[in-house]
Parts: structure tokens; C-alpha cells; sequence
């Protein structure tokens, strides 16, 4: 379930929908997964003119039917592979233990844009986050739907940033990783559409990189003074 601290903030940014309805070219984005994730670029693609359907076990639950609200008219729940269907994107919002579960569950996505915004971790001895296994969840994601378009994205960075980037105080990166170079071109879209810096670094063999970087975000929260955000600005050399 999504804290209501993201609640709260949903219906700050909420007042956008209208301005932004005309301004974007609607797609439909499917949400798997109503947690903080899912809650905050779900509020976000929907202010941004984006048809957002959640995806949830329980769609008619008190917290989801919140959610809906709070995302504006565009929005609504159903069950994971309901909302899945037809959608131009599918979010995988969803714990990364259970990752390859729920795309199995979601059907035929061949052709289909996946992205993946998990990061599966484990807490080494000193207390640190680091990898829980060899590769990327995004290349378990594709192996369990060989015929998707896998789109590594929206990993480096907090749900508070994902709802309302201004409280970075500056630009933030999302490194996008994909075998597919139009599903890339297409995710990039959705990244800068809601007011972050998409950066493409190539095939999803590079997603295990991106992931790393979650965990020095959250790492430098404990061996530093706070997590920190990523900008990648471009090399003028």
C-alpha cells in the first residue's frame, strides 16, 4: 500500500491534470502494483494526460480506490492482467522477489513495452545494500517474457522525487537500459514528460549497472548525511 504521506502529496500535484490533459499525447500506462512506486508515477503519468490503470489483486480495496481518486479522472483498477490489456506501457511496480511471478501472470507481452523500476537488494554484513545475485532483475524480467520489450527505468531515484522532482533542487537523471532501441525512444519519453532527464545507456546487459546505483543512493544515506539523486549532464567533449 502507498503511504499517505504520498497521498497527501498526490493531491498537491493534482491540480495539473487539466493544464497538462491537452498538452500530452494520451497513451494508456498500466501500474502494476499500487506501493509508493507505483502510487507516485501512476499520479504522475496521469497529471501528465497519460490513461493510468492500476493493477492490483484487490482493485475495489479502500487504499486503491484512494489512489484512483487521487490520480484524477484518467485513472482506474483493475486486476494486474485486466490492466495489463492493451496498455502501451506495463509498469512492474511490484516487489522484486515476485517479479517474474507477476510478469508470468500478466500473459502474452510479446511486442509489448515492460518496464522495470525494481531493485533487488540484500543487507551485506555491515549493514550495507548490495547485489542479491549475478545480472538484473530487468534480464529476469525478459527471460520470463522473452518476446517483451524490456525497458530498465525509473530505478535510481525515490518515489517523494518520482511525485514531485522540484524537491531534488535540480535535474534528475533516469538511466534507461533495453535491447529494443524504440521501446527506449518511447520510455524516454515518458521519463521527460514528467519532469526528469532521461539518459539511454544501451542493451539491458547494462541494468545490473543501474541497479548498482540504487544501491549507492541508499548507501550514501548511511555511511553520509542523506540518499542522494543522480544527474548525468551531457559531455560537451
Amino acid at each position: 500500500m502507498y503511504r499517505r504521506s504520498l497521498f497527501a502529496a498526490g493531491l498537491a500535484v493534482g491540480t495539473i491534470w487539466a493544464l497538462a490533459g491537452a498538452a500530452a499525447m494520451a497513451e494508456t500506462v498500466a501500474i502494476i502494483g499500487t506501493g509508493n512506486v507505483g502510487a507516485a508515477l501512476g499520479q504522475r503519468f496521469a497529471a501528465v494526460g497519460h490513461e493510468v490503470v492500476y493493477g492490483s489483486r484487490e482493485p475495489d480495496r479502500s487504499d486503491v480506490r484512494q489512489l484512483v481518486e487521487a490520480s484524477g479522472p484518467s485513472a482506474s483498477a483493475a486486476t494486474p492482467g485486466v490492466a495489463a490489456e492493451g496498455a502501451d506501457f506495463i509498469v512492474l511496480a511490484v516487489p522484486w522477489e515476485v517479479v517474474e511471478q507477476v510478469t508470468r501472470g500478466l500473459g502474452d507481452l510479446s511486442g509489448r513495452i515492460v518496464v522495470d523500476p525494481t531493485n533487488p537488494r540484500v543487507v551485506a554484513d555491515d549493514g550495507l545494500r548490495d547485489y542479491a545475485f549475478d545480472g538484473s532483475n530487468a534480464e529476469r524480467i525478459q527471460a520470463a517474457a522473452p518476446r517483451a520489450r524490456v525497458v530498465k527505468a525509473f530505478s535510481t531515484l525515490g518515489a517523494g522525487t518520482m511525485l514531485d522532482p522540484s524537491i531534488a533542487g535540480g535535474p534528475v537523471s533516469v538511466p534507461i537500459a533495453g535491447d529494443d532501441p524504440s521501446a527506449r525512444e518511447a520510455v524516454a519519453g515518458l521519463v521527460a514528460a514528467i519532469g526528469l532527464h532521461p539518459v539511454d545507456v544501451g542493451p539491458l546487459r547494462y541494468a545490473h549497472v543501474i541497479e548498482g546505483l540504487h544501491y549507492l543512493r541508499n548507501n550514501a544515506g548511511q555511511v553520509g548525511d542523506s540518499r542522494i539523486n543522480f544527474y548525468f549532464p551531457p559531455d560537451p567533449h
